[in-house]
């Protein structure tokens, strides 16, 4: 794995260079992606037929053949090993007390005059969730993604996954049994993102659209962000580390390759203070490269799209990292809450040589849809909030209107808004 270090000449340019990871050719897929669009917005379910068969490699006959039985979830859900279950069962405990701290509160506020302010919460009518399933099936997405829509308080939920020659991942349907989920149709890509936003003859148009999806669906989020409301655009998996020289080599390296091995695109960044780390690290890459499943994918990543970078010092580690803004933080240092506080941009911070990214992804509780790309610096994780709105509640009384009412008539007329101003001022001739 490649040393950097920050005293190099050319060191500004190769950090340049990390920070583009994320950079896509979007412009390659837009016609493709418009096109896709264009076609399920004007023809429905004969364009997504059309799409099933070319990209997933089964033809559709009728309506129904894009659905997926309840009956089919139940009874992959009954089929579950006792011990998987059990997983199953304690990571959605986990995920829904987490999510649950996060519900926000409408509130009411009164002013002696009268004045009544205050704020409504409420959830979207309906949430389409994307799931991916082509490389590979994530149920661990589903329940990141269902679980925070049924804490908000979400009554009609749309999932929708690619299923490659018609087989769907029975952990999956198994995930959606446990989360009480209906509606779920073998459609993926652009097409599935589509079909959600504009609705189609058998798949319902959603308010809000949530989960990570390949180079097509991200592109197709952003084309559809307007007609509903998106959690973000996402793109490859990555990982930062921050560590001194009390970090476990092993534990960073094997890290490190941890999101390495999610495709070829993913990049993993170690920032040290201590260069004999940073060696024993790349070593141990090296180690775990030969016996890992995924080797050729891992390898690409890590040769493309990774790098050991060794800092003169722990503020000026903290400073690249911040600049990076990863998706996925972890802190192996000594006292790794000390640093806490001068971390400004990260999806999720992993503090200690004990919490590994991994057991983020499936059973800490946090979400594990993340911004990335640099997003960090503006985006934050998929949480309850992204499946409701909040309305604004006001109510003058008559008093109130003639305590603040000239001023607003005054700031309409600056503005040139005559009626507006007329509104206001015809409420003042009256007595109080």
């Amino acid at each position: 794995m490649k040393i950097l270090y920050s005293t190099d000449k050319n060191f500004k340019e190769e950090f340049e260079t990390i920070l583009k990871r994320a950079e896509v050719d979007i412009e390659n897929v837009t016609p493709i992606v418009m096109q896709i669009i264009k076609e399920i917005k004007n023809e429905g379910n004969s364009a997504l037929f059309r799409h099933i068969a070319k990209f997933d490699r089964w033809e559709p006959k009728n309506s129904k053949d894009l659905m997926i039985d309840p009956n089919l979830m139940k009874k992959a859900y009954e089929n579950l090993d006792s011990k998987l279950k059990a997983a199953l069962h304690l990571a959605y405990d986990r995920i829904k007390s987490y999510h649950e701290k996060q519900l926000p509160k409408s509130w009411i506020d009164f002013e002696e005059n009268g004045t009544i302010l205050g704020q409504k919460v409420t959830p979207v009518d309906r949430a389409g969730l994307y799931i991916p399933g082509g490389k590979a099936a994530y149920p661990s997405s589903l329940l990141m993604n269902a679980i925070p829509a049924i804490v908000a308080g979400v009554k009609d939920i749309v999932v929708t996954t690619p299923t490659p020659d018609n087989e769907p991942n029975e952990l999956l349907l198994a995930a959606c049994y446990l989360c009480n989920i209906q509606k779920v149709y073998k459609v993926g890509g652009a097409s599935a993102i589509a079909a959600m936003a504009y609705g189609t003859e058998t798949i319902p148009k959603v308010d809000v659209i949530t989960g990570p999806g390949n180079i097509f669906v991200a592109t197709a989020k952003k084309f559809v962000f307007g007609e509903v409301n998106i959690d973000m655009v996402a793109g490859p998996s990555e990982i930062g580390i921050l560590a001194d020289e009390s970090a476990n080599a092993k534990y960073v390296a094997i890290d490190l390759l941890s999101q390495a091995e999610h495709d070829e695109m993913a990049s993993s960044i170690l920032i040290t203070t201590s260069k004999e780390l940073a060696n024993k690290v790349s070593y141990e890459v090296d180690g775990f490269l030969k016996v890992l499943k995924r080797k050729e994918i891992v390898q690409k990543s890590i040769d493309e799209r990774g790098a050991i970078i060794v800092a003169e010092c722990m503020k000026e580690a903290i400073d690249l990292m911040n600049q990076i803004a990863p998706e996925h933080l972890e802190i192996m240092t000594k006292n790794p809450f000390e640093q806490l506080p001068k971390i400004k941009h990260a999806g999720a911070i992993f503090l200690g040589e004990n919490t590994p990214e991994p057991i983020g992804d499936y059973i800490a509780g946090p979400n594990h849809t993340l911004p990335t790309g640099n997003s960090a610096r503006f985006f934050s994780p998929l949480n309850v909030e992204h499946f409701m709105k909040k309305s604004s509640i006001i109510s003058f009384s008559c008093q109130a209107i003639h305590d603040i009412g000239e001023a607003a008539a005054l700031l309409a007329h600056t503005e040139g808004l005559e009626a507006h101003a007329k509104s206001v001022e015809i409420r003042l001739e009256n007595k109080k």
